[in-house]
């Protein structure tokens, strides 16, 4: 591969391209509708000028959301629909996402809410955007009961990957980004580090926009994209936020592996496996939070938005990852022991 890269999220008539590469920026006007005379950019003070897209004649309005899990919320939302009414948004004009996954998440539901939904475009600056976020059109905001829980399917018109926004992350924005890239090993069972950063990238968009394509809404095998994500949100609920997305997904793999292996789905050895991804390959050696009971873990796991009639979890076995329901606290409590002892 090169050193730019253009994946396609196949969607028909709603099919748009993923840049990744280094110096990409400009392509961001390529994917502003022809109907566009106003571009209201979302994006939050810590992201660098360098990386806010100029857009010539057409008038500019900024949008600066809050830092935080605390802003992801349905008054933001509000914030946001009443500047942008404020700027004169129309249903043809377009909103720009620049930033991290938050922005993304934020910026997309605010686009698929605003005069039931207006075009967006999504810059994406960290890697956490890049790979999951920015991709595949899901969009939403937090309520106290959990997660992500109020949102909105609203694919974007083009994604942007600008890879020279990630020199200027900090390394815990790094590590939310490689905790995510770690399950895309387990969900297509390949060894992707001896990939260069950019082709990593492009492949685990491949990855994503594939099972988009198949599966816009969560039909069916999406849910895959999950793969550790039961857990890991509800750490984050438990936690106030304190643990980062991409720390508590690195945890909730190496937990999925365990409950797999405590269900007789997968061996001993494929549990190392997990554990050579997420500690050997990505550095990622987070511990459990400390002052979290097992019961708090399955009240706010019963809260995922993928369970329906019980505690639903993606696990591994030895034919690829499935969705699994009906797992019994006892099993889970048996796995999150088994987790303890072996992060020591």
């Amino acid at each position: 591969m090169s050193d730019a890269v253009e994946e396609i999220v196949n969607l028909g008539d709603r099919s748009y391209s993923v840049i990744v590469g280094h110096g990409v920026l400009s392509r961001t006007k390529t994917m502003i509708p022809s109907s566009a005379r106003r571009v209201a950019i979302v994006t939050q003070e810590g992201i660098p000028p360098a990386y806010i897209p100029t857009f010539g004649v057409l008038a500019v309005s900024t949008h600066v959301i809050g830092e935080g899990e605390s802003h992801k919320t349905l008054t933001t939302i509000e914030r946001l629909c009443r500047e942008f009414s404020q700027a004169g948004l129309n249903r043809g004009d377009v909103i720009v996402a620049v930033g991290g996954g938050m922005v993304t998440d934020v910026a997309g539901f605010a686009a698929a809410s605003y005069h039931r939904g207006i075009p967006v475009v999504h810059v994406a600056t960290s890697l956490l955007a890049m790979i999951d976020a920015a991709v595949g059109g899901k969009t939403g905001v937090n309520i106290a009961e959990g997660k992500n829980l109020v949102g909105a399917y609203w694919q974007p018109h083009g994604v942007v990957c600008e890879m020279d926004a990630l020199d200027t992350l900090p390394a815990r924005e790094m590590r939310c980004g490689l905790g995510e890239m770690a399950k895309y090993h387990f969900i297509v069972r390949e060894d992707l580090s001896s990939l260069s950063m950019v082709d990593r990238i492009a492949r685990c968009v491949r990855i994503k926009a594939d099972i988009v394509s198949a599966d816009e809404r969560e039909g069916g095998i999406r849910a895959l994209l999950n793969y550790g994500h039961t857990l890991a949100h509800a750490l984050e609920i438990a936690t106030d936020f304190s643990i980062a997305h991409g720390e508590a997904v690195a945890i909730g793999l190496l937990y999925a592996a365990h409950l797999a292996h405590r269900m007789g789905r997968i061996d001993s050895a494929r549990v190392d496996q997990h554990y050579e991804v997420v500690h050997g390959v990505y550095g990622l050696r987070h511990a459990l939070p400390n002052g979290i009971t097992p019961d708090q873990l399955i009240i706010d796991m019963g809260r995922d938005k993928k369970a329906i009639d019980s505690i639903t979890f993606v696990l591994d076995s030895a034919t690829g990852l499935e969705v699994v329901s009906g797992v019994s606290a006892d099993m889970i409590r048996l796995a999150l022991d088994d987790l303890v002892l072996r992060l020591g």
